[in-house]
Formats: structure tokens, sequence, C-alpha cells
């Protein structure tokens, strides 16, 4: 198993469990002066799993990800993209 250290290594491992391509994930990390974006690109075909019923897998992520960041002091988003 990776090792998880960061946010990004979670998130990116985290979606790669759920997503049929897992080979097409990509997460790539913005991070401004009172805000920090990660942007995560799935296969056309996945993003109806990464976001789920009515929002409630990427809500959850997006939890995560919040958590995990709490330490930075910066609003965290969660953007999924195709």
């Amino acid at each position: 198993m990776a090792d998880l250290t960061n946010a990004t290594d979670v998130l990116e491992k985290l979606v790669k469990t759920i997503v049929d391509y897992p080979e097409k994930v990509q997460v790539k990390r913005i991070e401004g002066t009172s805000t920090l974006i990660y942007e995560v690109r799935v296969s056309p075909e996945d993003i109806g799993k990464v976001i789920g019923k009515q929002g409630k897998t990427a809500e959850s992520i997006r939890t995560i990800v919040q958590a995990i960041s709490r330490k930075s002091g910066k609003n965290t988003i969660v953007s999924i993209l195709s």
C-alpha cells in the first residue's frame, strides 16, 4: 500500500478504489493564499461513481479531504472533473 502522508495521496488512493479506470485518475493540488483546491480528473465513464447518488460519495470525499487539510488553515475545495 502506498504511503498516505498527505491529502493528495489519500484523495488519489480513495478515488482510484471507487472507479473502473484507476489509471486515468489525476489529482492536482492548487494552493492559493487562503484556499486549497484539489482538482480530481477521472474518466467520463467514472464520473457518476465518484459523485454517487445525490452527490453523497462526492460529499464524503470532500469531508475526508477537508478533515486532513484542516491543519493548513485554508478553505479546502475538491473539484471533480472528467
